[in-house]
């Protein structure tokens, strides 16, 4: 996915709160490219190994818990700069502390209700959309 792909989730939380179109359309809106996108829901073993980085950390169970209480959109994104500048778009993990007009400032509820998941580096976008999505589901 180098430089111009990304991976990113709406939560269940955002999924559940039928946010999930208007969380598209700013996406569309900030001239990414949706490459693939698939609405499932998480086992709590699929969240767990998915957020397997987090394993030793205190928020872990919470996490795997939130993360397969409703279904969730799995989506690929395409844009130059595509890791940095979704990440600018969706926000601070913190919905408090998100800039105005942001993902997460418009559509979080909390710190872990924060509607959205962004990669964080072009090796963790084409890991995460693995995880979610085979070679033929990119388009």
């Amino acid at each position: 996915m180098a430089g111009n792909k990304t991976f990113s989730m709406i939560k269940p939380d955002a999924v559940a709160e039928g946010n999930t179109g208007a969380i598209l359309k700013m996406i569309e809106d900030a001239g990414f490219k949706i490459v693939a996108m698939k609405k499932t829901l998480l086992t709590k073993e699929r969240a767990g190994q998915f957020y397997e980085v987090h394993k030793e950390r205190p928020f872990y169970e919470d996490l795997r818990s939130y993360m397969s209480s409703g279904p969730i959109v799995a989506l690929i994104l395409e844009k130059e700069n595509a890791v940095a500048d979704f990440r600018k778009l969706i926000g601070a993990t913190d919905p408090a502390k998100a800039e105005e007009g942001t993902i997460r400032k418009l559509f979080a509820k909390s710190i872990e209700a924060n509607a959205v998941h962004g990669s964080d580096a072009d090796e963790t976008a084409e890991n995460e959309g693995s995880f979610f999505f085979s070679h033929t589901e990119r388009f």
